[in-house]
């Protein structure tokens, strides 16, 4: 189905069938009642230009291994104490679970889905941080990465996610773990992730040099540069 096909039915509330699953544009009243409900810094819960739906969309990319057993999660850069963690080692970890929406850049949004994981608040402290440090760059399976200011991705709410929905996280999802970000738009959270890299300088990830927007902001709209 082609995209613009793809919108015109989702606004109507119709069912559209895509990978498999089932992906019901929640229609205009529930994008209303959204966007009246308010978030704590004031602005409307759904961001301008974009449509609930009810469940996740996978939007692609190449999955990276899949097995828990064998992942290892790389936290380095500008560092005091770089470290790697294998799985076992992330659940044993202060683990948080948060309700969260999120907001695609293709317009799609999912409200108050729940996810659980580490915060990367928690990963930066146990790291150490360095002052000079101003970006997070997340590495993902195949050389794929995403760029984001240090002191947005440390806020509460932030997460390095292995569940959702009270499930492990599903392989189109980013299995075994992906970044969570909710207040940028959902391609900065990482799937597949693999390392977390602290900087002084920003380095402009995947799409970020494909003409995506820098920054990111879905109450600001900044979907392109």
């Amino acid at each position: 189905m082609g995209r613009r096909e793809f919108l015109l039915k989702a606004a109507a509330g119709a069912p559209i069938l895509a990978l498999g699953s089932v992906y019901v544009l929640a229609g205009e009243d529930e994008d209303a009642k959204a966007r009246a409900m308010k978030r704590p810094d004031g602005q409307p819960r759904l961001p301008p230009g974009q449509h609930v739906i009810t469940k996740l969309k996978p939007m692609g990319g190449t999955p990276g291994e899949p097995g828990a057993k064998s992942y290892r999660l790389k936290v380095h850069g500008d560092v005091e104490k770089p470290f790697t963690l294998d799985f076992k080692q992330l659940l044993g970890l202060p683990q948080e679970e948060i309700e969260a929406d999120v907001h695609c850049v293709t317009t799609w949004s999912v409200i108050g889905a729940t996810w659980k994981g580490v915060s990367i608040a928690t990963l930066a402290e146990k790291a150490g941080v360095k002052d000079t440090a101003r970006h997070v760059i997340f590495e993902a399976a195949h050389g794929y990465t995403a760029n984001a200011p240090l002191d947005e991705v440390v806020k509460p709410g932030n997460l390095i996610a292995h569940r959702h929905e009270g499930r492990p996280l599903a392989r189109a999802h980013g299995a075994p773990v992906r970044a969570l970000v909710p207040d940028l738009y959902f391609w900065k959270s990482a799937k597949w992730l693999v390392g977390i890299r602290f900087a002084e300088r920003d380095e402009p990830g995947f799409w970020e040099t494909r003409g995506y927007h820098n920054h990111a902001d879905p109450w600001k709209e900044e979907r392109h540069a």
